[in-house]
């Protein structure tokens, strides 16, 4: 079965590409659906997106403690959302947190540190 999309033909059968997004901690490449996103919004605010959907600059980080805690840590964060001034301890912390919140819910309340 031949399916045609914006000009081009498919095979039914074929597998279709998963976005890829790459850590700012580790640098690997992995399926945008394993990692988590921090997005700075419009109005500056830093939060964790869970749907991956929230309009904004964004930056993605792996869904285990070590790329976590360096992403947080370092300058990775402000200069990938580009943020003028540094996150405060209270800020990373909410942040931390979280993202730990939306790894527990995509694992179905199993957290593990890699």
């Amino acid at each position: 079965m031949t399916v045609e999309t914006r000009g081009r033909q498919r095979q039914g059968t074929e597998a279709r590409r998963k976005p890829q997004r790459t850590c700012i901690a580790c640098r690997q490449t992995r399926a945008k659906h394993e990692l988590v996103r921090v997005v700075r919004s419009i109005s500056g605010v830093v939060s964790v997106d869970g749907t991956g959907k929230l309009s904004g600059r964004g930056a993605y980080l792996c869904a285990n403690d070590k790329c976590l805690e360096r992403g947080l840590r370092g300058p990775y964060l402000e200069n990938r959302l580009l943020i003028g001034t540094p996150l405060s301890s209270e800020e990373r912390n909410r942040i931390h947190q979280e993202a730990q919140t939306v790894i527990e819910s995509r694992r179905g309340g199993e957290v593990t540190s890699s």
